[in-house]
C-alpha cells in the first residue's frame, strides 16, 4: 500500500513539474511582449528598432516615454578614418508622437602619407530635431505604420566655423512600416528623401534612401541579433551598407547596441564600427 502511495506521489510530482515546465517556457516566449501590449494603455505592437538609423521614438509611443542615446562609430576611409560621436534625446509629449533633439560630430585623423589640409575638418555636423507620429498601431496584425520629419541645420565646420554659421539644410520627411512575425521575428521599412540645400549657392540636392531591417529577439528579453541594409540612391548611383548588429540589456533601463557595417557599393568607404548606449528612465504608465 505504501509502495503505490508513493508512486501516485512520484507520477503527480512528476507530472505537476512536467506541467510547471511547459507553462513557463510557453509563458517565456511572450513575456516581454505582453508586458510591452498589456491592454492597460493605448495599443502598442513590440517592434525590434534598427540600431544605425533608428527611429525618433518607438513605434506608438505612450506619452511621458523618454530615452537618452549615446553613440560612437568609427569609419574607415581611403585617406581618412572618420570618428563619428552623438548625444540625442527622445521624448512621447502625447501618446503616438515622438520628438528628438541630436546633435551628430564627426572627427577626421589622415591616414599614413596624406596631409591632415587634404582631409574635411571636425565638425559637428548639424542640429537634428525630429517628429514621428504612429497613424496605425493594429496588435492583432503586430502591424505599426508611422510618419515622420527629420530637419537638420547644417553647421560650418570647426575650421571655418562662424563663417557661415549656418551652411545649409536638409529636408527629410519619411515612412516607417514594420511588422513582428510570431514572437521572435521582426522587419522594418524606413524611407524617404533627403533634400540638401547650400545656401551659399542657393542649390537643391535629394536622394532618396531605402533602409530595410531584420531581427530575432531572444525569448523573454530585449536582447536581439539582426542586420540593416542602408540604401542610397542618388542621381542613378546605388550606395549600399550592411549592417550586422546586436543589442544586450545590461539592466532594466540600460541597453547596448554594436554595429559593423560593410560598404557593398561604396567607392571612397571601407569597413565601420558603431556603438549605440540607450537608457531609458522610467516613466510612469497611465491607464485606461
Amino acid at each position: 500500500m505504501k509502495i503505490k502511495t508513493s508512486m501516485m506521489l512520484i507520477i503527480l510530482l512528476a507530472s505537476s513539474t512536467y506541467s510547471i515546465a511547459q507553462i513557463t517556457k510557453t509563458e517565456k516566449d511572450s513575456i516581454y511582449i505582453q508586458q510591452i501590449e498589456d491592454h492597460k494603455e493605448p495599443d502598442k505592437v513590440l517592434h525590434a528598432e534598427p540600431l544605425y538609423i533608428d527611429l525618433i521614438r518607438d513605434l506608438g509611443a505612450r506619452k511621458g516615454e523618454k530615452e537618452w542615446n549615446l553613440g560612437l562609430g568609427l569609419t574607415d576611409n581611403l585617406n581618412f578614418d572618420a570618428y563619428e560621436a552623438l548625444i540625442e534625446y527622445e521624448w512621447a509629449p502625447i501618446d503616438r508622437l515622438g520628438l528628438e533633439v541630436e546633435l551628430p560630430f564627426t572627427f577626421y585623423a589622415p591616414q599614413s602619407g596624406i596631409d591632415r589640409d587634404l582631409i574635411p575638418s571636425n565638425s559637428l555636423n548639424s542640429i537634428k530635431i525630429a517628429t514621428q507620429w504612429s497613424f496605425f498601431i493594429s496588435e492583432p496584425m503586430a502591424t505599426s505604420m508611422a510618419l515622420g520629419y527629420i530637419n537638420e541645420f547644417e553647421l560650418s565646420n570647426f575650421r571655418d566655423f562662424g563663417s557661415p554659421l549656418l551652411k545649409g539644410n536638409i529636408y527629410n520627411p519619411f515612412f516607417v512600416i514594420a511588422k513582428r512575425w510570431g514572437n521572435n521575428f521582426h522587419s522594418l521599412i524606413y524611407t524617404g528623401p533627403m533634400i540638401e540645400q547650400n545656401f551659399s549657392a542657393n542649390t537643391f540636392h535629394t536622394t532618396y534612401d531605402i533602409n530595410t531591417s531584420f531581427h530575432y529577439m531572444i525569448s523573454g528579453t530585449r536582447n536581439f541579433i539582426g542586420i540593416e541594409f542602408n540604401k542610397t540612391m542618388d542621381n542613378g548611383d546605388f550606395d549600399m551598407t550592411i549592417r550586422p548588429q546586436m543589442r544586450v540589456g545590461v539592466t532594466d533601463n540600460l541597453l547596448i547596441g554594436i554595429v559593423a557595417g560593410i560598404p557593398v557599393s561604396r567607392e571612397n568607404e571601407r569597413f565601420s564600427s558603431f556603438l549605440r548606449l540607450i537608457w531609458e528612465p522610467k516613466h510612469k504608465h497611465k491607464h485606461k
